[in-house]
């Protein structure tokens, strides 16, 4: 396999949306761990966070206002981007008033600061969102499991090799992209759970 296809295959498996949807099941199923709770609050987080902003986005792929859904120009990022801040915050309230747990509302509290600091920083550069996204993923399960989440970090060093090996990014914009993810899920996360 040549490493094209290898950074083709990451850059899609290691998504933003592959994986909050992934870590929004994880979180509701580890919180699922308090007797009472539901392990399956990560669905309806997942159809929140990552079910409707792709739907958005995909309708503008659909429609040639967004190239893919990696959404490659820097100018065409900012109506997702805020589109998914308004899902987040809107879902967040609804889950919030259905009871949803404390471990689930935080990765969503989390996401949504992401989001706010990715569509600041868009305006003037395309920082790595899958960086960011893959580093907060890490961070978050670690904050949930402890040191034994560490095995996860070749797979953020693969996204974010990927993503510069595709072009799609500089070396700086991938650092600064999983520095950022890595710093809002290491911080808000653990403050707001």
């Amino acid at each position: 396999m040549t490493a094209d296809r290898v950074a083709r295959i990451a850059t899609e498996v290691l998504a933003p949306a592959v994986l909050v949807a992934l870590l929004l099941l994880v979180v509701g199923w580890h919180a699922g761990d308090t007797p009472g709770v539901s392990r399956w609050w990560g669905l309806p987080g997942a159809a929140i966070a990552v079910g409707i902003p792709m739907a958005y986005i995909l309708r503008g792929v659909r429609k040639g206002h967004l190239t893919n859904h990696h959404i490659p120009e820097r100018e065409h990022r900012r109506a997702p981007l805020l589109f998914g801040i308004a899902s987040v915050t809107l879902g967040l309230a609804v889950l919030f008033l259905l009871g949803a747990p404390r471990d689930v509302l935080a990765l969503l509290g989390a996401g949504g600061a992401g989001l706010l600091v990715y569509t600041a920083v868009t305006h003037w550069w395309k920082m790595s969102i899958h960086a960011g996204v893959a580093a907060g993923t890490a961070a978050t399960l670690i904050a949930l499991y402890g040191p034994i989440a560490l095995l996860t970090l070749p797979l953020v060093a693969l996204a974010c090799w990927s993503r510069i090996h595709l072009s799609a990014h500089t070396t700086a914009q991938v650092i600064a992209g999983a520095l950022v993810g890595a710093a809002i899920a290491g911080s808000v996360f653990p403050a707001l759970r």
